[in-house]
């Protein structure tokens, strides 16, 4: 618990830092590029295939002629848009993380290694191609789950538990081989995961919740729709920083850990020195023999 809080403390902190803020504006301009650019060619079709689901659905005109005897029948309106929005935001959220973990991560990493752990030794037990791998197929698995799960998300309680489970389990997967990649073993990496498994998971999940944070800025649904272009950048910075943060607390946690664990395994290896024997004429001090001379009556021992 001690090491958690320390690296939870000093993530925080980290992310005051000003090439920490820098960092996090570089992943964002591509990503807002690329949504801009894809709401620019994908935007209208995608409207046009939900609303075309929306009105081929029976149960759904039925609940439509309802809501127009209520007097709300102008949500029919927001209702694409917000049903395309919460379809693509789970993508920007792993889209997000990748560039994080392949442009940022790396520079984090070195920043707290160089300003806290500047003499732990680089053993390089994993490489950015296996990273890279590593990252999308755990980014894979993530939004497998993604999918298979979103009809479970109609149940109220599991909308709040399954996305921050599986972005949880993909910020675990993702931020602690990137932290270890250059300081660690292959040996020592699985024995960090065997020995700390659980508390990275939870640190995951805690980061998965705090990514949900920026649905905060869309709740107000029509009016979110309406300023798109504005709040999804302000959205995806929002992620940019949830992940940053996470890859700090990862890489204060990890390599503190990895410390602790060299500095076991160098006193299990020190050598036990065993006691030498010394001739207990070399311990005794030596005493001198007696003198006489001729006309004495002492004669020495025989």
């Amino acid at each position: 618990m001690k090491l958690l809080l320390d690296s939870f403390w000093r993530a925080a902190a980290y992310c005051m830092h000003h090439r920490v803020i820098a960092l996090s504006f570089l992943p964002l301009l591509i990503l807002v590029a690329l949504s801009l650019g894809l709401g620019y060619f994908y935007w209208e079709p995608a409207l046009d295939m939900v609303r075309g689901m929306l009105d081929a659905s029976e149960w759904v005109g039925r609940i439509w002629t309802w809501l127009e005897s209520a007097g709300v029948g102008q949500l029919k309106v927001a209702l694409a848009p917000l049903l395309v929005i919460f379809a693509v935001t789970p993508f920007i959220v792993v889209l997000s993380l990748l560039a994080v973990a392949m442009m940022m991560t790396p520079a984090l990493v070195a920043l707290v290694s160089e300003r806290r752990f500047p003499q732990l030794e680089k053993k390089k037990g994993g490489t950015f191609i296996g990273g890279l791998f590593w990252s999308l197929g755990s980014i894979l698995l993530a939004l497998v789950a993604l999918i298979v799960s979103i009809p479970l998300w109609l149940v109220p309680p599991l909308i709040l538990v399954l996305p921050p489970l599986i972005w949880g389990w993909l910020t675990y997967r993702v931020m602690s081989y990137d932290a270890l990649a250059l300081h660690a073993s292959k040996e020592e990496r699985r024995e960090i995961y065997r020995r700390h498994r659980i508390t990275l998971l939870g640190m995951g999940v805690l980061t998965g919740y705090l990514g949900a944070a920026p649905s905060l800025v869309w709740a107000s649904g029509a009016l979110f729709a309406a300023a798109f272009v504005v709040l999804v950048p302000l959205a995806i910075w929002i992620y940019t920083l949830v992940f940053a943060f996470s890859s700090l607390w990862f890489a204060h946690y990890v390599l503190a850990a990895l410390q602790a664990l060299r500095a076991e395994v160098a006193a299990q290896a020190a050598p036990i020195v065993a006691p030498v024997a010394v001739p207990l004429e070399i311990l005794e001090p030596i005493q001198p023999k007696p003198t006489y001379d001729a006309g004495s009556s002492y004669l020495p021992p025989p």
